[in-house]
């Protein structure tokens, strides 16, 4: 039987909100580097979620590593303009 889904009672805000911001990041980037793209895209949509409710001075806590693989290298492979998964069985 799975483990239960804590519920959270409140969003999160300042320091926190960061915090799981860049764990979301880490751990996408952790499944693209293991080729697990699937797992790697609801990761990164749930961490862009959080990155585009962030202000513009809690953009600047959040590392510029995980900034740049977040905004741009991610963004090549999993864009809009990408072929959406599950498309061609073959």
């Amino acid at each position: 039987m799975p483990a239960k889904k804590k519920i959270q009672d409140k969003p999160l805000t300042g320091a926190a909100l960061i915090a799981e911001t860049c764990r979301r990041i880490r751990v996408a980037r952790s499944y693209w580097e293991a080729h697990n793209n699937r797992a790697c895209r609801g990761e990164r949509e749930k961490a862009m979620a959080l990155y585009e409710s962030l202000s513009d001075e809690q953009r600047k806590k959040v590392p510029q590593v995980l900034c740049v693989w977040l905004r741009y290298r991610s963004e090549k492979y999993f864009g809009d303009d990408r072929t959406p998964p599950g498309g061609g069985k073959r």
